[in-house]
């Protein structure tokens, strides 16, 4: 590789992490082709983007981009394939659901809206994390059960008032 190709390289890898804000970093050396070829498939169509990437060029772009990955370069040695989503725990998911038939990928880090998870022990961390759509929902959710209650109680009440009412009437 030149020199030339090397810092297009960067600068897409640097692109790459200052446009998103949902990067993991996982090792998934010791798969199979057969494997690998599943991984990927699972990648895309929980519309993950997987790439293996050199440390050295993932390294100078985490420098160039604009954003503190605390101790992520420090988890820059051996294969290193980088994981980019919409949603923060959706990679995770996928690695934990693969894990079930290979030990691999291993969790080396990740980089949620600005919060540093390294090392495989934080997957299960990760995986609990909810998604956009799924906090809008608990929020609706919750907003939606006072309202209701207010309803059953007018409507209930307002059958009762006109109980009394009528009884009142007859006497």
């Amino acid at each position: 590789m030149t020199r030339e190709e090397k810092s297009q390289v960067i600068e897409q890898l640097t692109g790459k992490l200052t446009d998103n804000n949902i990067i993991y970093l996982a090792d998934i050396s010791g798969l199979n082709a057969l494997q690998t070829s599943n991984l990927r498939r699972a990648c895309f169509k929980a519309n993950i983007n997987l790439a293996v990437v050199k440390n050295t060029l993932l390294a100078k772009a985490m420098e160039k981009a604009e954003k503190d990955f605390g101790d992520l370069p420090n988890t820059l040695k051996g294969n290193t394939s980088i994981m980019i989503s919409e949603t923060g725990n959706a990679p995770a998911k996928v690695i934990k659901e693969f894990r079930k038939g290979s030990d691999r990928p291993i969790l080396k880090g990740a980089y949620v809206e600005e919060a540093i998870y390294v090392g495989d022990d934080q997957l299960e961390a990760l995986v609990n994390i909810k998604s956009k759509e799924e906090l809008i929902g608990d929020i609706i959710t919750l907003l939606q059960s006072p309202a209701k209650n207010v309803i059953s109680s007018l409507q209930s009440g307002g059958s009762k008032l006109s109980g009394i009412l009528k009884t009142l009437g007859d006497k």
